[in-house]
């Protein structure tokens, strides 16, 4: 599992993703139905705590020491019901089991984006498989492939304007997108100059953050989910339950375990 230096610095996560509400409240709608919920790649608590204000109780998994010590912080401000709801473990989704099932398993935000080999998606879904009831059901959120973004020249940066982060002050970021065609992995520098070094932060220097991303594409995941005992009831392309198009930027999937399915 690559990429967890951009699961380092739990603060600019929140200055990120600030403004990704529509998978909260998607996710948060779905597990009301349910008593208690899985959630692959829980970090920081984005999505799991709101869930669990809800009244469904959330175990997590996640490889990220940073992002897991910012949700027991997090946790603290919660009431107590609210943290009776929510535990956590850090592991590695392709090998950890919790002895447990449960009717609802989540894989939020692109967290299935960093299983780069057919194994390791193999590997977690096998895991899927024995944390999941009968009749239960797994619900993955995948970024849709763009292919303006995988032909960019990998030495022409992508600017935006400067911002203020939340633990260097303010910067001046860019990005370099690197698509590797044989591996379909996508791998992003993202990289940040302070604008005045003479104020103290955590950085005063210019820093990269790197980024790996495993491209799937909507045919490609179906067989995998196919060929691994899942079988797919729905696929959307937006959290508002609009159909999966070509201008989609992101693909629901809600599978369940294929009745009779053995592995070979």
């Amino acid at each position: 599992m690559g990429s967890q230096a951009h699961y380092e610095d739990p603060a600019y996560y929140d200055h990120a993703y600030r403004g990704q509400i529509d998978d909260v409240v998607y996710y948060t709608n779905l597990a009301a139905a349910h008593p208690r919920v899985l959630e692959y790649g829980i970090g920081n608590g984005r999505i799991a705590l709101p869930i669990a204000r809800m009244g469904t109780n959330v175990a997590g998994i996640d490889l990220s020491k940073a992002m897991l010590a910012d949700l027991r912080t997090r946790l603290g401000r919660e009431s107590s019901e609210v943290r009776t709801r929510v535990t956590a473990r850090r592991g590695d989704m392709r090998f950890m089991r919790l002895g447990q099932r449960f009717p609802l398993v989540l894989c939020t935000f692109n967290t299935a984006l960093h299983l780069y080999t057919r194994k390791d998606v193999e590997r977690w879904l096998a895991r899927v498989r024995e944390h999941l009831l009968p009749g239960g059901e797994l619900v993955v959120d995948i970024g849709m492939p763009v292919l303006e973004d995988l032909v960019r020249n990998p030495m022409t940066p992508f600017r935006v304007p400067s911002f203020v982060h939340p633990t260097a002050g303010r910067v001046k970021y860019h990005e370099y997108f690197d698509y590797d065609r044989v591996r379909q992995i996508t791998f992003v520098s993202m990289c940040f100059e302070p604008v005045d070094r003479k104020k103290k932060s955590n950085h005063d220097k210019a820093f990269m953050t790197p980024l790996a991303h495993r491209q799937f594409f909507p045919q490609e995941w179906e067989a995998l989910l196919h060929y691994n005992g899942f079988e797919v009831h729905h696929v959307f392309g937006d959290f508002h339950g609009g159909p999966l198009t070509a201008t989609s930027d992101v693909m629901i999937w809600h599978a369940r375990s294929r009745r009779g399915w053995r592995m070979r």
